[in-house]
């Protein structure tokens, strides 16, 4: 018998090629011209708060989180999340954020920010960002743009342009 359970773990390095090749089949070539991508190009990802979902040893999902700035504050971006069609709307995105967050927030990082529904991404924290509080470097749908405070009032007072954050 095979096992079919959900198994999430940390990203590994010898993934990427694996998971790149998920991001082609789920989002396409469009997905670099992408504001949130763009950012996300501009610095790695932390593999220690990237993580892989599988079924026995099929990969069916990957989220990863990258440093940023917001103004002068430092924050994480949530992204790419993406799950194989098949296997959509079983919950192994949503455990996918709900693992990154938990590690960001054991390891010490006090907000993640990502461009999403809000109404799905609710469901793990996130809220929409006041208008005017940040910005992006390109276009994006402001009622899309979203924070979870992994420390209650951590966004308190943050405002600024969202840039990568290389110094980390």
């Amino acid at each position: 018998m095979t096992d079919l359970s959900l198994t999430i773990l940390p990203e590994a390095a010898d993934d990427a090629a694996e998971i790149e090749r998920l991001y082609e089949r789920t989002f396409g070539p469009g997905r670099h011209a992408k504001t949130a991508y763009r950012i996300r190009e501009g610095v790695a990802h932390e593999l220690g708060l990237s993580f892989t979902a599988r079924i026995g040893t099929l990969l069916v999902g990957s989220v990863r989180l990258s440093p940023i700035l917001i103004g002068t504050t430092p924050a994480l971006i949530l992204g790419p999340l993406t799950v194989e069609p098949p296997f959509r709307d079983r919950g192994i995105g949503q455990a996918l954020v709900e693992r990154s967050l938990a590690e960001a927030k054991k390891q010490g990082h006090r907000l993640v920010v990502l461009v999403g529904d809000e109404p799905y991404y609710a469901r793990t924290g996130f809220k929409r960002i006041p208008e005017g509080r940040a910005n992006m470097p390109g276009p994006v749908d402001l009622s899309r743009l979203l924070v979870a405070e992994l420390v209650p009032g951590a966004f308190g007072g943050v405002s600024g342009r969202v840039r990568p954050n290389s110094k980390r």
